[in-house]
């Protein structure tokens, strides 16, 4: 089911995993090429099959498609054997049961720069399914236990009807070979700064035959993968760690995080021309959307391209940037992290920061018990924590001689809690 003047490079694949479905592949084959040629994308449909004794390969044969023989058992295996064939730029994933209305692709397509993972949702407002009640409410618990527990954007992850960019498959390596791959993708994904949308869509009833599904041994994966992912989604490894702690349901987590966005907030000069060394995935880089943001670590750049296009991706021991290149500097809750070295962070600060220009730095001050309490208490309730990866331990009187010896003036500072210290500084002339 391939445009014979664009066999070498479809922009989209369609991806159907199938076992005995010839039945409802031979009504769903025809409304997919009508959709596709209707909507114009050079294209290529995949069916992954199980080899069923049910005439599938002369169905899909015949109807222009590429059929693929996949013994190794589990949808999820399905899937990525579909994924690992397939060409397209883009992937559609779908049922070959006609629960997934081919026609629905067109709103897919419409979207597909969204996100990196488009979801064709059943629980968004204008979404809809048909489906026995006993299924439902399993799949809206389940649904609702993951994104509750996992802190996930979505109300409709075991949905399989979706549009993946390829780039989402380059870098994640799922274990599953059942349908809890489903969850698994979105959470390795989310683990590499990629990001999902959903798009409301109208489940209908399967056509012939009956679902391939064990529900009792599904819920069991799901329970699984659950206890596999709960640590990892609330480390500091998450891309969007930062981000979510903003919102944190750990009240001196979420106090602490927006005391912090305020303080380094009001001491960046308006229409200051900044940086933020080691932006992580904070909101305050998000509320200086002309701000350029550096980071190490690839996958929190891409979860901030959502709200912010200057971004690079350096060591802030060797800034790729010129000698005072800006007006204003933030490093907050970076320099901890870093050996000291005789300073080279923050000499590299000082180098990029112009005449004049403002500093804005901000650590815990191992000087003050109120810190080193609050150290104990985040890692008794927030496993991962930052407070495990500090390796230099600054005071008040320790950085602001190591500010002042490399030629700033101490402005300001504030405290969180008495525990961490925010500095405003000004680099002197």
């Amino acid at each position: 089911m391939e445009s014979v003047e664009t066999q070498d490079s479809p922009e989209l694949s369609v991806i159907i995993p199938s076992m005995n479905e010839a039945l409802n592949l031979r009504l769903l084959l025809p409304a997919l090429k009508e959709t596709l040629d209707a909507i114009g994308p050079r294209y290529e449909v995949l069916v992954v099959d199980k080899d069923s004794p049910d005439g599938t390969e002369q169905v899909v044969v015949e109807a222009g498609a590429r059929y693929i023989c996949e013994t190794t058992p589990g949808y999820g295996a399905a899937l990525l054997r579909g994924v690992r064939e397939a060409r397209g730029e883009y992937l559609i994933t779908m049922d070959a049961d006609l629960s997934h209305p081919a026609q629905f692709i067109r709103d897919l397509w419409a979207a597909r720069d969204r996100a990196d993972v488009l979801i064709a949702s059943r629980y968004v407002p204008g979404g809809n399914a048909d489906q026995p009640l006993g299924r439902y409410l399993l799949s809206r618990v389940l649904n609702a236990f993951f994104r509750i527990g996992l802190s996930l954007n979505a109300r409709d992850l075991s949905s399989g009807f979706r549009l993946y960019h390829r780039r989402v498959f380059r870098d994640i390596r799922p274990l599953h070979t059942n349908f809890v791959i489903l969850v698994e993708i979105l959470i390795e994904a989310l683990r590499r700064g990629r990001r999902f949308a959903e798009v409301p869509f109208h489940y209908q009833p399967r056509g012939q035959g009956r679902s391939h599904a064990q529900v009792v041994q599904f819920g069991k994966d799901y329970l699984r993968l659950f206890f596999r992912m709960w640590r990892a989604r609330n480390s500091i490894d998450f891309p969007d760690y930062d981000w979510r702690a903003h919102d944190s349901r750990i009240p001196l987590q979420r106090y602490w995080q927006r005391r912090r966005h305020a303080l380094v907030l009001g001491f960046v000069p308006p229409g200051a021309a900044t940086l933020d060394v080691g932006c992580g995935s904070s909101r305050i880089m998000a509320d200086l959307p002309h701000a350029v943001g550096v980071d190490l670590r690839h996958e929190r750049l891409c979860f901030m391209k959502a709200t912010n296009r200057l971004l690079a991706r350096a060591d802030g021991l060797a800034l790729p940037i010129g000698d005072a290149a800006f007006d204003c500097v933030i490093c907050s809750q970076v320099i901890e992290h870093v050996p000291d070295e005789n300073g080279r962070l923050l000499d590299e600060l000082t180098r990029v920061l112009r005449p004049g220009g403002t500093l804005v730095i901000g650590t815990p001050d191992y000087g003050n018990w109120q810190w080193r309490l609050t150290e104990r208490l985040y890692r008794i309730a927030a496993p991962g924590a930052y407070a495990d990866e500090h390796v230099t331990h600054y005071t008040f009187d320790s950085l602001t001689a190591a500010l002042r010896a490399r030629g700033h003036e101490i402005l300001d500072h504030a405290y969180i809690l008495k525990g961490e210290l925010i500095i405003k500084a000004r680099k002197r002339t």
